[in-house]
């Protein structure tokens, strides 16, 4: 498995548990290396190689859409051939940035990607790197990602970044028009393994239960921490970010479910489980 070191990566870690025979953070295995990606898979001749290392800075992926392609779209290339060689199930984890937002129901996992900027361009390149290898595959798109100790490169999760916030008595401006599934990344974990366990291939779509905005997430985990404090509410154009997001990006889990995958919670209850971790 790749990227241990992420919030995802550590969830994993604690769920596959003795199974897992090998779990670099990026600063033992730079996915980017071709030769590094190839002799780290063929020295453990693993049954299932798990990628949970990406690239999730998405407003610089505005300024360093190569680095972001390195990473996301040439380090999945690789993993993907070295997998294919040593015979194991190749598991990549994608994201709902790869959409437009232009629905306004779910989207299924058939519907055409159109990303709308330099971050989900590098991940759907990755979605279609593993696709070009041809070898049996399985990628997850999911959404959101929150959990525990947060992303590193991002300065923890959303929801411990609106905490240290509002604690610290900044003003809190959140944007309402940006509808997406928070995915709590012990439960994400948990149905990653599910779903290889029950032999899934292909394209699957997995997040947590019901959707909200960016807004409704602040003001639901300042509630439920028990946090006092005012969120304004703001459209995506207020914050001028390099990036564009879909405005709509909630996922469909039809096919998850019908793959008889465990039920993932309310997202709501994910965060009060979070906040008491």
């Amino acid at each position: 498995m790749t990227g241990a070191g992420g919030q995802l990566g550590r969830a994993l870690v604690d769920v596959l548990g003795d199974r897992l025979v090998f779990g670099p953070t990026h600063d033992r295995l730079d996915i980017r290396d071709a030769e590094q990606a190839r002799e780290a898979i063929a020295g453990h001749d693993p049954d299932v190689v798990i990628n949970a290392a990406a690239y999730n800075k998405v407003d610089r992926a505005e300024s360093e859409p190569g680095e972001a392609l390195a990473i996301n779209a040439a380090g999945v290339l690789y993993l993907a051939r070295a997998a294919a060689e040593a015979g194991a199930l190749f598991v990549h984890v994608s994201t709902d940035y790869v959409f437009d937002g232009e629905k306004s129901e779910p989207y299924l996992e058939d519907d055409t990607p159109r990303p709308l900027g330099a971050y989900g361009i590098s991940k759907r390149a990755g979605e279609m790197m593993v696709e070009s290898v041809g070898a049996p595959s399985l990628v997850v798109r999911t959404s959101g990602v929150i959990g525990p100790g947060g992303s590193r490169a991002k300065g923890g999760s959303f929801v411990d970044r609106i905490l240290m916030r509002a604690r610290a008595g900044e003003p809190l401006r959140v944007v309402d028009d940006q509808r997406f599934a928070p995915t709590y990344a012990p439960d994400l974990a948990v149905a990653l393994v599910a779903l290889i366990e029950r032999d899934a291939r292909g394209l699957v779509h997995v997040t947590n239960d019901g959707s909200c905005t960016w807004h409704e997430l602040a003001v639901t985990a300042l509630e439920r921490a028990g946090v006092s404090a005012p969120v304004e509410a703001i459209r995506s154009e207020d914050l001028a970010l390099p990036a564009r997001r879909p405005r709509y990006s909630v996922l469909s889990t039809a096919r998850y479910r019908s793959l008889g995958g465990p039920p993932l919670r309310p997202w709501r209850e994910a965060i009060a489980e979070m906040l008491r971790a």
